[in-house]
């Protein structure tokens, strides 16, 4: 599945998410939710930031993250060399957020799958 294709399912399954990026191997914005590519960007770039902090506070890089203020969450799910992020309302069910990131990403597995068919 298409990155895009992939958020605009997401976000129909998942009411609890309110926006959402996926980011490719170098960080750079895959695909996301926002209106308009410079707030995907900054949305990007808090991500990378939090990634950041929690790796120099767990000395490892996370595989997943929530990062909760009174307005709301972050979430971020790294897995198979793709990240996502996603923010969502207060008091999200976190199991289940975390539960549709992953779904998420790994409906982009097929894509990796002929991708290394085609280049094999």
């Amino acid at each position: 599945m298409e990155p895009k294709a992939a958020l605009d399912e997401l976000t129909e399954l998942s009411s609890q998410i309110e926006a959402a990026a996926i980011l490719d191997d170098e960080a750079g914005v895959a695909a996301s939710t926002f209106a308009d590519s410079t707030r995907a960007e900054r949305f990007a770039d808090v991500v990378r930031k939090l990634l950041h902090a929690a790796e120099e506070v767990a000395g490892r890089a996370p595989a997943r993250l929530r990062a909760a203020t009174s307005g709301g969450s972050v979430f971020v799910v790294r897995e198979g060399g793709r990240t996502i992020a996603a923010t969502t309302g207060r008091s999200p069910t976190v199991g289940l957020v975390l539960y549709d990131l992953r779904t998420c990403l790994r409906s982009l597995e097929g894509d990796v799958v002929e991708e290394a068919r085609a280049a094999g």
